[in-house]
């Protein structure tokens, strides 16, 4: 595996890449796009962190790319987009840096309350004056979360320590969960009239920009004090600045801007603004662990497959992700192997799931299936991450359903193919061993293994075939390696696994051979491998 570093990285984080076994890593911070760009040719991995922008065109740049992962929160400056068009994973390190972020944010409404940055700077001066110094105290007083993901939880959680009333906004938060913390949810109008405080943890999206702008501000509980330690983008500037100056907000603390650094701001200048220069994150402790938690999900991902932190797939970690993970294989293989079964144009692929590891993450060994259906057929990468998007351009309809009807195995996968020519249709499992296994292909029980090379035949069930197969096979030197049989009202079917090596030339031969025989209707070389 090649994997390039574009920005600085802890050394233990750059360690523990290096420590694989035939890993290269390259690991140089503001290198030029146009070397970056050619580092990227042979690159499995890229790892960045805020400078290094990754833009469609670098993608482009990098045709075995596998997964780009961002030492940080947000994705900002990768377009996930064009990853995901080319099948690429997106990683991120959201939780690794929350607590720095919350205790910055604490920080800033605590200075903004006691005047502290405006008291340090009269002591500077040699000005002892107590009396414009009067300052406020946190307990009592009403916080408004807006995100209540890991960073506004951790915010709350200190808050709380402070008695402080907890209000949030989030909708993809369920009454629930909020409820367990001791927060009321609220609509972001609401929060605004009853918050004291209002603190910001939300991405910046083209629906979050300028989230508070003249209008909201103006809506806002006269006095409040407005702490932004996520996006600059969230807060139009200038009508911040209006309202401060207006004495409706009574002060802001904030870490980021629009424009970084925000130059000749008139907003940073107000004194009531507390302000600093992007340093949510900065911590010893955070920077260590956003750099090995991001390298750590990087290694794991090329390693096993494990996927942790995806923004563009979702997540499967642990215990959950060592089970899932060969039913991720037989998805994939199952899809392969339908592929080169069937003929005619695709429309419609149909997943079902039997049983709970399967049911409770139908989502990702559908694209897994999809991923193993498409690749064969087309020239673009098709990979579990844009199997759904690469289908959905091409008309192709994808039905999932769940059956909760007993089955001869805990967990059970049922894929079936619409094309232009009919339906094909097979079922598989994964025994005990981690090892896929195909179980019926058109209705007729066959069980067979799911790896290498096959023939599947379809032929009349009478005598002599399966003799007639295998002399076939064996004049052109094949050597079986299995021999599954199944039979059904309507006819026979034969899966043969052949033993790897085999010369190509001597198996196309061969399936020639055997699609001459009148008792066969179909042979399928299926390729595996």
């Amino acid at each position: 595996m090649n994997i390039v570093v574009a920005d600085p990285l802890p050394a233990s984080a750059i360690e523990l890449l290096r420590s694989v076994t035939g890993w290269s890593v390259d690991a140089r911070a503001q290198r030029p796009l146009d070397a970056l760009r050619a580092d990227l040719a042979e690159a499995d991995a890229l790892i960045v962190r805020s400078a290094t922008t990754v833009d469609r065109a670098l993608i482009e740049s990098a045709p075995r790319l596998r997964v780009i992962a961002r030492a940080g929160t947000g994705v900002d400056n990768v377009d996930v987009e064009a990853a995901t068009e080319r099948g690429i994973l997106v990683m991120n390190a959201p939780g690794a840096n929350s607590v720095s972020v919350a205790e910055l944010a604490m920080t800033l409404m605590l200075a903004l309350s006691r005047g502290v940055a405006p008291a340090d700077a009269a002591m500077k001066r040699g000005v002892w004056d107590k009396k414009k110094l009067v300052g406020a105290e946190l307990r009592g007083k009403t916080l408004g979360v807006v995100g209540l993901g890991r960073i506004g939880q951790e915010v709350a959680s200190r808050a709380r320590a402070f008695a402080m009333t907890i209000v949030a906004h989030d909708p993809f938060i369920s009454e629930q969960v909020a409820e367990s913390m001791d927060i009321t949810l609220l609509s972001l109008d609401d929060l605004c009239a009853r918050a004291d405080y209002i603190t910001l943890h939300v991405p910046a999206t083209s629906e979050t920009r300028h989230l508070f702008g003249r209008e909201r501000l103006a809506a806002c509980k006269a006095g409040v004090r407005i702490v932004n330690t996520a996006r600059g983008e969230l807060i139009d500037e200038e009508a911040l600045a209006d309202a401060i100056e207006s004495g409706s907000v009574a002060g802001a603390g904030l870490d980021v801007f629009e424009n970084e650094p925000p130059g000749d701001s008139r907003l940073v200048k107000l004194p009531q603004v507390l302000a600093t220069p992007h340093i949510a994150a900065s911590t010893v402790e955070a920077q260590e662990l956003v750099g090995t938690e991001t390298a750590a999900a990087v290694r794991d991902y090329l390693q096993s497959g494990t996927i942790a932190n995806a923004v563009n797939f979702p997540s499967v970690r642990g215990d959950e992700a060592a089970q899932l993970r060969p039913f991720m294989t037989l998805a994939e293989r199952m899809g392969t192997l339908l592929a080169q079964l069937a003929s005619g144009r695709t429309h419609g692929i149909g997943v079902r799931y039997y049983g709970p590891l399967l049911g409770a993450h139908g989502p990702l060994l559908a694209s897994a299936a999809i991923a193993g259906t498409l690749r064969p057929i087309l020239s673009t990468s098709v990979t579990f991450v844009n199997a759904r998007a690469v289908a959905e351009q091409r008309g192709i309809e994808i039905v999932e359903s769940r059956s909760s009807r007993p089955r001869d195995y805990a967990n059970l996968l049922s894929l079936k193919l619409q094309t232009t020519e009919g339906e094909r249709w097979i079922e598989g499992t994964v025994f005990e061993t981690g090892t896929p296994r195909l179980e019926l292909i058109d209705g007729i029980d066959v069980e067979a293994p799911l790896e290498g090379n096959m023939l599947v035949i379809r032929n009349e069930d009478q005598p002599g075939v399966i003799g007639e197969v295998g002399t076939i096979l064996g004049r052109h030197g094949i050597n079986i390696a299995g021999f599954s049989l199944g039979r059904g009202r309507g006819g026979a079917i034969g899966v043969v696994n052949m033993d790897a090596g085999q010369q190509d030339e001597h198996v196309e031969a061969a399936v020639k051979e055997l699609r001459g025989v009148a008792a066969i209707r179909q042979v399928c070389l299926v390729r595996l491998a």
